[in-house]
């Protein structure tokens, strides 16, 4: 399927490996610029090579902290006229609720839902002006369905999706779109720092963790970053313009919800 979107600008945070390097890679494989983000320089570059390579488009790369101010205002300033911006972020430590103060939640408030809301507040006028934009928040099922060691995540991804239901209604007039997609468990890093804990704390191997994870789950399997990029492409693409404000589960069917 043609997406319709060769000769887009897009803006992929925390894209040098992972979920957002998924979305980087299959925006890449549509004809789209990029501008990639992280915070580490040497994998940033690797995979902005590798994209340039396979699809031969352009790829401008941003290495620094996009939750402090100076970070955001050298990431903007690289994407200039994007039309796409894609919001990613790792997600805070797992444990329990006695165990985080004011400033865990300050930084997992950072992260996941003022910095996304930065951008958003810095790109979409000028996708407003031109008729036409495409933002696509990647969040977490735990927005849904909360999971009990992961209460930061909850509470600062769930507060940006309470954001984004009202913004993209405000902004959906002007051709501009804003969804959220819900990754479960797919095979990133994120995936095996879960599964070492599990492993660590319950004494067993983490092939074991990451087969009781697995079975868990109707699909039987994680997901991986190529389908979920796949998604993300499609959310951005000319084809998407009438879905508006969706909170979207990519969890292999592990989210059991009727609605």
């Amino acid at each position: 399927m043609d997406l319709g979107i060769s000769g887009k600008r897009a803006l992929v945070c925390a894209s040098s490996k992972g979920l957002g390097r998924g979305c980087a890679e299959a925006l890449a494989a549509a004809g789209v610029d990029l501008v990639l983000n992280a915070r580490g320089s040497d994998a940033l570059e690797q995979t902005a090579a590798a994209i340039r390579e396979a699809h031969g488009v352009d790829v401008q790369t941003v290495a620094c902290d996009v939750t402090t101010p100076d970070g955001q205002a050298q990431v903007i300033e690289a994407a200039g006229a994007a039309d796409i911006l894609v919001t990613n972020a790792g997600g805070p430590p797992p444990g329990m609720w006695s165990d985080w103060d004011r400033e865990d939640f300050i930084k997992a408030l950072d992260a996941n839902m003022l910095t996304p809301i930065a951008f958003m507040k810095a790109l979409l006028p000028g996708m407003m002006e031109r008729g036409w934009g495409r933002v696509v928040n990647i969040t977490s099922q735990s927005v849904r369905s909360p999971i009990a060691v992961l209460g930061l995540s909850n509470a600062a991804r769930t507060g940006l999706t309470g954001y984004v239901a009202g913004t993209a209604r405000q902004v959906a007039p002007n051709g501009v779109t804003i969804n959220n997609l819900l990754p479960g468990i797919h095979a990133t890093d994120r995936a095996d720092a879960l599964d070492s804990g599990v492993a660590k704390s319950e004494g067993i191997s983490i092939d074991e963790a990451r087969d009781r994870r697995a079975a868990t789950i109707p699909a039987r399997r994680y997901g991986t970053a190529e389908e979920f990029g796949a998604a993300c492409a499609f959310l951005c693409s000319q084809h998407a313009g009438f879905i508006v404000g969706q909170n979207i589960l990519l969890d292999g069917g592990a989210t059991n919800l009727t609605v």
